[in-house]
């Protein structure tokens, strides 16, 4: 697919190793997400006061905003250990029990893409969340029989870029619930130069809002393109990142000062020669760009509509008078 090879995917890349180095521990080295750390410190201050599991948590909101990073540092908050897993990987319930065992009081069990858990999965969870406890069947035919594992209390972590696609039992089972939302120039900024710190690179304060300026908004991404502007910089054999090295490597990776590279552009150029700026379904939109509907719909959409480039309707996606305009395209009458 397409959004493999994009530079600007908010997906986490299997050689994206280093972004673990990256990754904040605690509160005070997170940037951004402001009005959402206020309010977990607050919950966690409350739960470790009592002595309690903090409640269950469900982080919401389109992908590479930090969500993980933010479950790894509740859980160092509470000073408790973290349990990683993911919907997808969680195929039955025993799968499940097993996960839940190694668990002890207060520990985080973190479950990413959590909308993709199985039905039967999900149902064992209810009681696991509300009552910490799970009740499941062992063997098969007349071997068969109920086994009641007592659990201790624990926090529950879920993820996910699709909260629409929970079910209502399973959300309402979250006591606090968080949408991430996209960062700001400004906070971008600040991630890439401390990320430049920990590369031991040397940016300055022009270079890294260039960075910022294309990141779509999203941390994994700014992160992405420092190392790729590292990369240009040190072949130049520029000492540091300065503005016009930044600009000069960005446009030769052909992501331009919106955030937008090919694909995005292939996007909104085809709704608008083929389809006179829309309205035209998704389903067609991805077949035109030989692209996956849900990789438009979770990685490549969000983005679009959040800066305004497109909006949706009742009769499918639009093209608005902003992407006409950055484009360079002028507006035919209808």
């Amino acid at each position: 697919m397409v959004d493999k090879d994009r530079i600007v995917s908010s997906s986490s890349l299997e050689d994206d190793l280093s972004e673990l180095s990256l990754r904040p521990h605690f509160f005070a080295q997170y940037i951004g997400q402001s009005d959402l750390k206020n309010e977990l410190s607050v919950y966690i201050e409350a739960a470790k006061v009592r002595q309690e599991a903090l409640d269950h948590v469900l982080l919401y909101g389109p992908p590479g905003l930090g969500k993980t990073t933010l479950a790894m540092v509740i859980a160092n908050e509470m000073q408790v250990k973290v349990k990683t897993t993911s919907g997808p990987a969680i195929e039955r319930p025993g799968d499940l029990v097993a996960l839940l065992n190694e668990l002890e009081a207060g520990d985080v069990l973190f479950i990413d893409e959590i909308h993709r858990l199985p039905k039967i999965v999900e149902e064992v969870l209810y009681s696991a969340m509300e009552d910490f406890f799970v009740d499941i069947v062992i063997g098969q035919g007349p071997t068969a029989h109920p086994v009641h594992f007592e659990l201790p209390p624990f926090t529950l972590i879920g993820a996910t870029t699709r909260a629409g696609l929970l079910s209502a039992p399973l959300r309402d089972r979250f006591g606090i619930i968080a949408h991430m939302n996209y960062y700001s120039k400004e906070e971008l900024a600040e991630i890439v130069v401390r990320s430049a710190s920990i590369f031991d690179t040397a940016i300055t304060p022009e270079g890294a809002l260039k960075i910022a300026l294309r990141s779509r908004g999203t941390p994994r991404i700014a992160n992405r393109l420092l190392k790729r502007v590292r990369d240009f910089a040190q072949v130049a054999q520029k000492q540091v990142i300065e503005g016009k090295i930044a600009d000069y490597s960005l446009d030769l990776l052909k992501v331009d000062n919106k955030g937008l590279d090919a694909t995005d552009r292939q996007i909104l150029t085809t709704m608008i020669n083929l389809y006179s700026g829309g309205p035209v379904g998704v389903n067609t939109i991805a077949a035109n760009i030989g692209e996956d509907m849900e990789t438009i719909i979770d990685m490549i959409e969000p983005y679009l509509l959040q800066i305004g480039f497109i909006k949706r309707t009742p009769r499918g996606r639009v093209v608005t008078r902003a992407a006409y305009e950055h484009l360079g395209i002028k507006i035919e009458k209808k």
